[in-house]
Formats: structure tokens, C-alpha cells, sequence
């Protein structure tokens, strides 16, 4: 899959923050719950749902609900562009756009 500048740009800049960057090396783990993810943080539920919304938002994060509750996890497509942009980053020599 062909992926934009800006797809990236919502990636990255939902990665802008330490807390995003630990709620998802978490997710990287595990399926979890908001309740289960609240454990590894200093933070309330509210403040863990705003987290939550911008790695959902950017695509990063996806939401099941099972019953009454949420369960979080890593998109696979997304850590792959991740991923893949990272690795062409550093093993080829760029173009100018």
C-alpha cells in the first residue's frame, strides 16, 4: 500500500508526546482495556481517553467493544508504515520531493 506525506504527518505527530509514545509500546505488547492500561500510568481514565482518541484518530490505535468494554490495540497497517518509513529513512538516501 502507496502511503501520503500527510498519513504520515498524523502518525508522527500523534507519536509527539511521551505518553502516546508509552500507551502504544504497551499496546505493541497486548490487546488491553482502558481499565487494564490505566495501571501502567500515572493519568486518569479522562486523560488516558484523550490519549486514546488521537491514536485512534491518526489510525494508529484500533477499538473493539466486547460487552461494556473497549479494548485497544496496535492497527497492523499502521505500525507497518511506521515501520517501513523508519527502515527506508535509514538504509536509502532520499530524493528531494
Amino acid at each position: 500500500m502507496k502511503f501520503t506525506y500527510s498519513d504520515y504527518v498524523s502518525v508522527f505527530k500523534a507519536l509527539a508526546d511521551e505518553t502516546r509514545i508509552r500507551i502504544v509500546r504497551r499496546l505493541c505488547r497486548e490487546e488491553m482495556c482502558a481499565g487494564s492500561l490505566l495501571k501502567y500510568f500515572d493519568i486518569t481514565q479522562p486523560t488516558l481517553s484523550y490519549h486514546i482518541k488521537i491514536l485512534t484518530d491518526c489510525g494508529l490505535v484500533t477499538a473493539r467493544r466486547e460487552g461494556t468494554w473497549m479494548f485497544y490495540s496496535i492497527n497492523p497497517e499502521r505500525g507497518a508504515m511506521v515501520k517501513c518509513f523508519l527502515e527506508d529513512a535509514a538504509a536509502a538516501e532520499w530524493e528531494e520531493d
